[in-house]
């Protein structure tokens, strides 16, 4: 269990690193192409992803709270576990932000003033956490786990792209991203509506996923690749 929370942990803070200094680092070098900008955040995000979940799912990668309680719901982990690895994944989100702050030379901590919010984007964090959901369990169980951090970091890169609100899908995330007031962050008034969007796009999910893959997991499939992501 220690092993599990301390990758859910290294993990989520990698992912938000990847997320807020590659924002940071795209807003200084394009400063005037908001575009080029998006590109740039979601290439790293994605490349970050794939590489992230490869080294660490043989422990846990999950990395995001709705994939863990929908790994709850299914019956791959206990109420205990999953609770465990959600506190790991928001505390990891945090201190990521704080490094990526730091390392940009901004203080560790910074409430974002990008106001984030409406019917649109919290219609687009529905859909994205919807698909997030999808692309993971209907890889891992239709017996794919080893393609799951491909197709997640493939996933995450398009929703950057096809979704209005640029694909949190991750409430980890999005509270980390509330303490940077950069070209990633999202002012805290503007998160939770996120997050409940994220959680009703994970409801859903599930039942997508059930409908779409009726068989439970084997043991043998849910150790071996547990846990994904983003």
């Amino acid at each position: 269990m220690g092993r599990r929370v301390g990758a859910e942990f290294v993990g989520t803070a990698f992912l938000v690193m990847a997320v807020v200094g590659s924002g940071v680092m795209a807003s200084r070098l394009s400063p005037n192409d908001a575009g080029l900008q998006l590109l740039q955040n979601s290439l790293a995000t994605g490349a970050a992803l794939v590489a992230l979940i490869v080294a660490l799912q043989p422990v846990s990668a999950s990395f995001n709270p709705v994939v863990t309680l929908v790994e709850r719901a299914l019956g791959m982990i206990d109420t205990h576990t999953a609770a465990g690895l959600i506190g790991a994944q928001v505390l990891g989100g945090l201190a990521g932000t704080v490094a990526a702050n730091l390392m940009f030379g901004l203080d560790a901590v910074t409430f974002s003033t990008h106001v984030r919010t409406g019917p649109a984007l919290w219609l687009g964090e529905i859909i994205a956490t919807i698909g997030l959901l999808v692309v993971i369990f209907g890889t891992v169980r239709s017996g794919r786990a080893d393609r799951v951090a491909f197709a997640v970091g493939g996933y995450i890169t398009a929703a950057y792209w096809f979704t209005s609100s640029t694909s949190f899908a991750n409430p980890a995330v999005t509270i980390a991203r509330t303490v940077t007031d950069t070209f990633a962050g999202i002012a805290p008034p503007s998160a939770p509506a996120f997050i409940l969007a994220q959680l009703l796009g994970g409801a859903a999910g599930y039942v997508l996923v059930r409908f779409l893959y009726p068989s439970l997991a084997t043991p043998a499939v849910a150790t071996a690749d547990r846990k994904v992501l983003s």
